[in-house]
């Protein structure tokens, strides 16, 4: 499928920028060059938008977040949100343009979670932190301004994962549904590099095959890193087992173009075949990574906006 025009052409520009440079390889490094790379793709936040910094605090640790809230919502209701980055990198600043545009067009407030990042947290520290702030923020609503009986959760990529997780073992540990609902921008779904979109798409653009078997072998490890098999921990498998309490609705965007376009369509299926309510959106043209890149091509921000009215469309059937 064609890549939209404006996608290919910001691909030529960091080929040409960083042409010559040597290619990161290990954590610190990488997380250098996403930081670079997502700054230039930053765009000034929506008129009227306010952010806010706080703080969770989990064991052993603080975790950073920033909360943005848009202009016109006096009590809005609360996205809690994951960046992606291979659980490796990315933070609430790479993703800083990507939640104020989600908070503005929804017209909620949206609290960016800085979670620990593997190899030095990995697997199962992302996931902890991921529902210790779920737990901490479902209870902090009244504090922080917000609609009192709605959450919540988002997240791309590696943070789409993370969303899910969380939603799944927030809910199951207190019986019933304290998330009511869950956007997930092309995620993360399984360690298997074997579907057709990984065939298809292994070079790229936006994420190679190679990159995402290092991200998780960063997460999981090497030897638990088998590809195509089956894991029997939904916190890293999302389909292994039978869930208790889904959100009732959920939105999954995957782009059409994109080694991840399986993991989403597969996390949908599993969705629909345990009776939880799910729109899915392919995003035809679009690449991994298209949410960050808004400020960069028209028709990347014109499929974040359908994203972000087809999720507010959903919270009335919650």
């Amino acid at each position: 499928m064609a890549i939209d025009p404006q996608i290919q052409a910001y691909f030529r520009r960091m080929v040409e920028r960083y042409a010559g440079q040597p290619v990161p390889t290990n954590a610190v490094e990488r997380r250098q060059r996403f930081a670079e790379v997502a700054a230039q793709s930053q765009a000034p936040d929506p008129e009227g938008m306010t952010v806010s910094d706080f703080s969770i605090p989990v064991a052993g640790a603080s975790l950073p977040g920033k909360l943005f809230r848009p202009a016109g919502s006096d009590i809005p209701k609360l996205i809690v949100y994951f960046h992606g980055g291979g659980w490796v990198v990315g933070s609430p600043a790479t993703h800083h343009t990507v939640t104020a545009l989600l908070a503005a067009d929804t017209g909620c407030a949206v609290a960016s979670i800085d979670y620990r990042l593997a190899p030095e947290h990995p697997y199962p520290t992302p996931c902890d932190d991921a529902a210790a702030a779920v737990e901490w923020l479902a209870k902090s609503r009244a504090q922080l301004g917000v609609a009192p009986d709605f959450l919540a959760v988002a997240g791309d990529s590696a943070g789409g994962h993370l969303a899910a997780v969380a939603a799944r073992v927030v809910n199951d540990a207190a019986g019933r549904h304290i998330v009511n609902a869950q956007l997930l921008i092309y995620p993360v779904a399984a360690p298997v590099l074997s579907t057709e979109s990984y065939r298809a798409f292994a070079e790229g653009p936006g994420l190679t095959r190679d990159e995402m078997a290092w991200f998780w072998t960063q997460y999981i490890g090497e030897p638990s890193l088998a590809l195509g098999a089956d894991h029997d921990d939904p916190r890293v498998y999302l389909m292994a087992s039978p869930p208790s309490y889904l959100p009732p609705s959920t939105v999954v965007v995957v782009a059409a173009n994109d080694v991840l376009r399986d993991d989403g369509l597969a996390y949908a299926d599993f969705l629909v075949r345990h009776d939880a309510a799910v729109i899915t959106i392919e995003a035809s043209g679009m690449t991994h990574g298209f949410a960050r890149l808004q400020p960069e091509a028209p028709r990347a921000r014109e499929w974040m906006r359908r994203a972000a009215q087809a999720f507010v469309g959903v919270f009335d059937d919650v």
